[in-house]
């Protein structure tokens, strides 16, 4: 990953709705949620959802499959576990072996 990357990611998320957004999908797991159970989950109109989804997408956050007439979207997690190896490329001076074990990533004592 890039720092131009994660930078628009990081710009991505920076909205409490696409967090929430992107949240919701992380729950869904691999089958994803269309358009519409995303918008009644959170509560938030298809207009305003539409704005959001499409820069979640834009980011590389989020896929979208058409399905008939209905969007299905889906957490990019590959994506958000490359970021977190971004983030903690360094931990320790580069020795993540010296890092305090967590249970997702290294992170320095």
């Amino acid at each position: 990953m890039d720092k131009s990357l994660a930078t628009s990611v990081f710009e991505s998320l920076a909205s409490g709705v696409r967090l929430d957004i992107y949240r919701l999908l992380v729950k869904a797991g691999p089958q994803g949620l269309v358009a519409g159970e995303i918008g009644t989950a959170l509560d938030v109109p298809p207009t305003n959802l539409s704005f959001h989804l499409k820069a979640l997408t834009h980011a590389q956050l989020v896929s979208v499959v058409q399905e008939g007439r209905y969007q299905r979207y889906r957490a990019n997690l590959a994506l958000m576990q490359d970021l977190i190896v971004y983030l903690t490329a360094e931990c320790c001076a580069g020795h993540p072996e010296q890092c305090a074990e967590t249970s997702l990533t290294p992170v320095c004592p």
